[in-house]
């Protein structure tokens, strides 16, 4: 016999059996354990309506079993609290699963003035989803909206507005540009915050709201509240980022408050500051051409008195100073575009020993995940190129790891050799038996770049050429193709730089011909042979490297016979030349005798030509045929086949995207968004020329100088030796062995407590005499009280 089966409570079904008094009364009542803190109001507006419900409908278990259209409708109009929810919970699964859910609007809609703030947030998701699908019955609920902006609570009160703005119905701009005003003046930081989150909704709504809106801002960017600032400065760089004249007064006051913003109104406020760098303080002036010197644990907490940095600082504007200084903090902060963002200031506005500050904390982000590693190495490169000599100490985090992706070990090998030229000889061994290792591996893109890498180094780097050259030819004769061609390349870029001291390596390359099986490696070095078929005259090799070719004709691949057939040309147009210029010598003596015999160089010249008549490729028949006719006349000739080439440069895969701001995306997809960058990308401002900036004072509005506010600014850095000081005044006070002017002595010390004995001496008798008035005051009022009632008695 089976057992009965026990139904768990976790499986419950509100729909069929509804649940009891007291579970209703429950929902009814005023405990709220899914409401919003202070914590969710703090972040964006339509993010914290995704969470409240994500929130709201995570903890409580819902039936897995679907329900029909009715029994939707029926659990929407009912007037249990917890049916409602259930059913809202349901609708709001529902609509992320993109089903169908527009046929619920009025049901859920008509819930707007439940006192239940778990409802309200539910309706308020589906409302700002469905607003534009169906506007007439969206504005149905705008009055219930608007009497939410008056509730005590401020939390629905901050609610109403992000929803009234977040409805995208242009017909009611005017009504959220009354409901931005009122939140503007709220009691509550975060009703003001919510206005000024909405302030760019309502301007997409209705561009033409733009004159109140940017007043509206004009109070906010003021507000003592960190969060209600930062959003918005957000909302300034949306709807008006050219009105400086804005932040003039709110400038110190804002940069005060960016240690305490959220991280998204620090992005924001970084960029906005940047920008007001550029615009509102001249350019710096460099004080002197020296390398910055290297600065140590004090120089890093500013509290070091020494002159390396105190040239640059008397540059600067006290107010650009106090922004640098405020934002250091800002380096340890725990989001990656934050760091960037702190770099990017200091790069564009700041001085170098700022720059140094930041490469730490931009080296840190390396140790993310692979996404975040990959954007900071694209910021990495781009620092690397303006200052190298500050990643040379870090290069150990920029070897190259297993699990590293295609696109992250790419960006390391190009860190390497930007840094290699200014590293010392330790490291650059490291780089190049990196390098090495790579090259010899079984992932050809890797290999090929390995390569690429060694060549770049050895361009930068004359004193490790030679050892560069050496290990690239030892991969010639490698089996691998890739790795051959690869290096040939290169060694072809570093031969070209210096022909004649590399003579002797085109011979050793001529040598290892035979063994040289890839087809491109074959032609690379067919070229360098012809390239330098010139040099040594007659006891140039090229003719018997030619001799030995002509063998394997019908062999080679069409690559290495396009090379044969140019190395041909080439050796016999130097043959010609040769034996013009012996002929106009011989003319200038006697008359010159007549050959009998054909030149060997001019019979294999006529051997190529034949064997590329009946060759099958159309493109080798048609060059035989131009090289002929342009043999024809010498001086052509010498002209197009012979000219010097320049040498081949093998710069930074990153140089085109040098320039390009720091965090931004075009950054990063520089290859697609050509020289101007992606749609969208703004560049930074010019600086503003001397003598042509804004006023100091403006900024002086909020009560204090930029002097006074400097110098707080900078008496509050050293705190440690302001402390040394009040504990030297405290030894000097208590046991007199200070030395300065103030010193005192005993005499003194004596004649001080004998004036103070008499003060107090003086206070008591005071005191006494007061005390004695009183009560003579007090016995005469006494005596007539009683004077008074016995003329009463006697009377009565």
């Amino acid at each position: 016999m089976a057992p009965p089966k026990r139904h768990s409570c976790n499986n419950h079904d509100p729909i069929s059996s509804p649940p009891s008094s007291g579970a209703a009364t429950s929902a009814r009542g005023p405990r709220r354990r899914n409401g919003v803190n202070s914590e969710d109001l703090e972040s964006h507006g339509d993010r914290e309506l995704t969470l409240d419900a994500a929130q709201a409908t995570r903890n409580v278990r819902t039936s897995s079993r679907p329900l029909d259209r009715n029994q939707m409708r029926k659990l929407l109009d009912s007037r249990n609290d917890r049916e409602v929810l259930e059913g809202l919970r349901r609708v709001i699964s529902m609509m992320y699963r993109n089903h169908k859910t527009l046929p619920f609007f009025s049901s859920v809609v008509k819930n707007v003035a439940s006192p239940n703030i778990e409802i309200k947030k539910l309706v308020y998701i589906y409302l700002i989803h469905h607003a534009e699908h169906e506007p007439d019955l969206a504005l149905l609920s705008i009055n219930t909206i608007q009497k939410s902006l008056s509730d005590t609570n401020p939390q629905v009160r901050a609610l109403a507005l992000k929803t009234m703005s977040g409805i995208r119905v242009p017909v009611i701009s005017q009504i959220v540009s009354l409901a931005i005003k009122k939140g503007v003046v709220d009691m509550s930081p975060f009703v003001r915050k919510a206005a000024a989150l909405a302030i760019p909704k309502c301007y997409r709504l209705d561009p033409g709201q733009s004159p109140q809106l940017i007043d509206y801002l004009a109070t906010l960017l003021g507000d003592k509240q960190y969060y209600v600032a930062g959003a918005a400065v957000a909302a300034f760089l949306e709807i008006c980022p050219e009105r400086m004249d804005l932040i003039h007064k709110h400038y110190r006051g804002l940069v005060r408050k960016i240690v305490d913003m959220d991280e998204w109104s620090q992005l924001a406020m970084l960029r906005l500051m940047t920008y007001y760098a550029r615009r509102c303080f001249p350019r710096m002036s460099q004080a002197s051409d020296k390398p910055p010197e290297e600065t140590g644990i004090d120089d890093f907490y500013g509290e070091s008195a020494g002159s390396g940095r105190g040239q640059d600082q008397m540059s600067l504007n006290p107010d650009l100073l106090l922004l640098l200084n405020s934002i250091r903090p800002l380096l340890q902060s725990r989001n990656s575009g934050v760091v960037i963002a702190v770099t990017r200031c200091y790069v564009d506005v700041g001085t170098p020993e700022y720059v140094k500050l930041a490469v730490g904390p931009l080296i840190a982000l390396l140790r993310g995940a692979q996404d975040i590693q990959q954007v900071a190495l694209y910021n990495v490169v781009s620092v690397c190129l303006l200052r190298p000599t500050d990643f040379v100490r870090y290069a150990s985090h920029f070897l190259v790891k297993a699990t590293d992706s295609a696109p992250v070990w790419e960006l390391k090998l190009e860190v390497l050799t930007i840094i290699f030229p200014h590293s010392p000889m330790h490291v650059k061994s490291l780089i190049l038996k990196e390098l090495e290792h790579f090259s010899q591996g079984s992932n050809k893109a890797l290999v090929r770049e390995a390569v690429r890498a060694i060549g770049r180094c050895a361009q930068s780097d004359a004193a490790t050429a030679p050892r560069c050259l050496k290990l690239l030819l030892g991969q010639i004769t490698s089996l691998d193709g890739t790795l051959a061609a690869e290096s040939l390349t290169v060694i072809r870029h570093l031969i070209q730089q210096d022909a004649e001291g590399h003579a002797g390596t085109v011979v050793r390359l001529a040598k290892n011909l035979d063994s040289a099986t890839d087809a491109q490696a074959r032609a690379t070095i067919i070229w360098l042979v012809g390239e330098f078929s010139g040099l040594n005259g007659e006891d140039n090799i090229a003719p018997d490297v030619l001799r030995i070719l002509l063998k394997e004709f019908p062999n080679e691949s069409e690559a290495a016979k396009r090379q044969i057939l140019l190395l041909a040309a080439k050796v016999y147009l130097h043959h010609v030349n040769r034996k013009s210029e012996r002929d106009t010598q011989r003319d200038a003596e006697e008359d010159p005798p007549q050959e009998t015999e054909t030149h060997p160089i001019a019979r294999l010249w006529d051997y190529v030509l034949l064997l590329v008549r009946y060759d099958t490729s159309f493109d080798l028949r048609d060059r035989a045929r131009m090289y002929r006719s342009l043999l024809g006349v010498p001086q052509l000739a010498t002209l197009m086949l012979l000219a010097p080439k320049p040498a081949p440069q093998a710069p930074s895969p990153s140089e085109s995207r040098k320039g390009f701001l720091l965090g931004s995306s075009t950054l990063v997809l520089a290859g697609g968004g050509g020289v101007h960058g992606l749609r969208g990308y703004e560049t930074l401002p010019d600086w503003v020329e001397s003598g042509k900036e804004p006023d100091a004072k403006l900024r002086d509005q909020d009560g204090s100088s930029a002097s006074s506010r400097y110098d707080v600014e900078k008496s509050a850095v050293p705190a440690s030796e302001r402390l040394d000081d009040a504990a030297r005044a405290a030894a000097t006070r208590t046991n007199g062995l200070g030395e300065g002017v103030g010193a005192k002595t005993l005499d003194d010390w004596l004649a001080e407590e004998e004036e103070e004995s008499g003060e107090t001496e003086e206070e008591t008798e005071e005191e006494t005499d007061d005390e004695d008035e009183e009560e003579a005051s007090e016995e005469e009022d006494e005596e007539s009280d009683d004077d008074g009632e016995g003329d009463r008695l006697v009377k009565s």
